[in-house]
Order: structure tokens, then C-alpha cells, then sequence
């Protein structure tokens, strides 16, 4: 009995640490507005969470995201910052909410976010 109840303890245990292994990157997300304003102060892989815009016309491979706070401005004079982002892989959808991991790279005119992953977390009605 003492044996089951010590393998019981240990498997939940185990469980609870895969999880908070796996799920530890939700925590570390930046924001669009955190890193719009400055990117060269970001090196490295970072993760940001973002809504996806859209893409841009003279580059597909190019979307705009904005900050996750922008959703609630309604008028049509609202400031919002795009990140432009650079993926290779499938487009998200306009009004998706995504978890991006990349690195800032920089090109003409200022840096562009070069997406190495792109999770959509779910999608809000944006536009018509």
C-alpha cells in the first residue's frame, strides 16, 4: 500500500513538472508594443504574441502584426504599431493572435521580425 501511494506521489509529480516544462513559454511572450518601439535592443530568440494584420503587397512572405491591446481601440485614429514580420511557411489568417519565435534582422528602412515559428492561439473579428 505504502508503495502505491509513493509511485502515485511521483507520477503526479512528474506530470506536474512535463507541464510546466512544456507550457513555460506562454509566460516569456513579448508584447508587439514592448518590442516595435526599439528592436535592436532585442538580440537573439525571442517569443511575441501579436495580431496578424496583413501581408504586405509587395512581399507575401511579409505580415504586419499589432499589439494585442490595439483590439480594443475602435476609432479609426487609434496609433497602432506594426511589426512587420518575415516567415517562409503558411500565412496566418488577418485577425489571428499569434505566438511568434524569431529574431530581429535588420533591412532597408529598419528591422523586420524573421520568424523561425508561427502558432496561431486563436482568431478575433477584425474588419468587415
Amino acid at each position: 500500500m505504502k508503495k502505491n501511494i509513493i509511485i502515485v506521489i511521483a507520477l503526479v509529480a512528474g506530470i506536474a513538472l512535463s507541464y510546466a516544462l512544456f507550457f513555460k513559454g506562454g509566460a516569456n511572450a513579448l508584447q508587439v508594443n514592448q518590442v516595435a518601439s526599439d528592436p535592436s535592443a532585442y538580440s537573439g530568440t525571442i517569443t511575441v504574441t501579436g495580431i496578424m494584420a496583413g501581408t504586405s503587397p509587395q512581399d507575401p512572405s511579409v505580415f504586419g502584426i499589432f499589439d494585442l491591446k490595439e483590439l480594443q481601440c475602435t476609432t479609426p485614429n487609434c496609433n497602432k504599431l506594426y511589426l512587420p514580420v518575415k516567415y517562409q511557411g503558411t500565412m496566418p489568417k488577418a485577425g489571428d493572435e499569434l505566438r511568434i519565435g524569431g529574431s530581429f534582422m535588420q533591412a532597408a528602412g529598419g528591422y523586420v521580425f524573421n520568424a523561425s515559428s508561427v502558432k496561431v492561439v486563436r482568431n478575433h473579428r477584425i474588419g468587415g
